[in-house]
C-alpha cells in the first residue's frame, strides 16, 4: 500500500529513537523529513512503503536498519536513511558553536548516494561531470561537479549571487579549491562527498578545520569560523550544506544536500 508522505514523516518522528538520543549524546531531531527527502530528489525517488523508500526504478531501500543503541561512531560510519535525516540543520541561523556531536548532513548512506550519483572508483562519476566557471566575471576557474540534480546549474546560480557581493568577500571566495575528488574522507574509510561531483571547498586561506586545531583525538577543539555568513546564505538557499554547522567543522566545504534545508531557489528555465 502506498503510504502519504505526510502519514510517514509523521510515524517515523515518533518513533525514531536510535538515530538520536538514546544514549547517544546528540540532539533529538522536531522531526524527520522524509517529505522533503522525497521532493528534493524528484527524478529519482517516488515514496515511502512502511519502512522502505521506493525509487522511480523500483528500488527499496529500508529507512531503519533495525539496529538500535548506535553511538556516535556508528552512526557517523555506517547510517541508515534515518539517521542521515535525523539531526536538524539550522539554516539561515548565525554562526554558533554547534553542540557536541551535532552534525546534520556529515552522515551519508552510501548506498543512497552512489545509486544516486555512482561509483567514482568505477568510474560511473565521470561521465556526469560537468565544467562550472566560478566567479565568471572575475577569475573564471574551472570547478567538475555532477549535472545529476542540477547540481551543476545550481553552483552556477550560487557562483554568480557571490560574485554580486560585495568586493570585501571576494577573498573568501578565491580561489576555489575545487570539486570532484574521487577520495576518502580525511582521517576515515568513508567516500567523500567529493567523490559525488556534489562537494565543494572554497576560502581556502581561511578555512578551519577541526582536525587542525587542539587535540582532535581527545575531541577537544575549540569552534572556530572565518567565513562571512553572507556567503552561507547563498550557498543555502541553493541546496548546499555548510560544514561550519558541525561539531566537527569544516568551514570550506560545501555540499549540495537538498533534503536536509527549506525549499531551495528554482532553476530558471531556459
Amino acid at each position: 500500500m502506498r503510504v502519504p508522505i505526510a502519514l510517514a514523516c509523521a510515524a517515523l518522528a515518533a518513533t525514531l529513537t536510535h538515530g538520536v538520543g538514546s544514549g547517544k549524546g546528540f540532539a533529538e531531531p522536531v522531526g524527520v523529513p522524509l517529505a522533503r527527502l522525497i521532493s528534493a530528489y524528484p527524478d529519482h525517488l517516488d515514496r515511502i512503503e512502511g519502512n522502505w523508500l521506493v525509487w522511480r526504478d523500483g528500488t527499496r531501500m529500508a529507512l531503519d536498519d533495525g539496529r538500535t543503541g548506535k553511538d556516535f561512531a556508528t552512526w557517523l560510519a555506517d547510517p541508515d536513511l534515518e539517521d542521515m535525516l535525523a539531526i536538524p540543520y539550522p539554516a539561515g541561523a548565525p554562526a554558533a558553536p554547534p553542540p557536541p556531536n551535532h552534525d546534520p548532513g556529515r552522515a551519508r548512506h552510501a548506498a543512497f548516494f552512489t545509486k544516486m550519483y555512482g561509483d567514482c572508483r568505477k568510474r560511473e562519476v565521470e561521465r556526469h561531470l560537468v565544467d562550472v566557471i566560478w566567479l565568471p566575471g572575475s577569475l573564471r576557474q574551472r570547478i567538475r561537479v555532477t549535472r545529476i540534480n542540477g547540481v551543476a546549474e545550481r553552483l552556477e546560480l550560487v557562483s554568480r549571487a557571490l560574485e554580486a557581493l560585495p568586493a570585501r568577500l571576494r577573498p573568501y571566495l578565491a580561489p576555489a579549491a575545487g570539486g570532484y575528488n574521487c577520495r576518502p574522507i580525511a582521517g576515515a574509510d568513508r567516500v567523500s562527498p567529493h567523490s559525488y561531483g556534489i562537494a565543494v571547498d572554497i576560502a581556502t586561506a581561511y578555512a578551519d578545520y577541526w582536525r587542525w586545531v587542539g587535540n582532535s583525538a581527545a575531541r577537544h577543539f575549540p569552534y572556530r569560523n572565518r567565513v562571512p555568513m553572507e556567503i552561507v546564505a547563498i550557498f543555502e538557499a541553493h541546496g548546499f550544506i555548510w560544514g561550519g554547522r558541525w561539531h566537527h567543522y569544516d568551514t570550506m566545504h560545501f555540499e549540495y544536500r537538498p533534503e536536509l534545508l527549506p525549499d531551495t531557489v528554482p532553476i530558471p528555465r531556459r
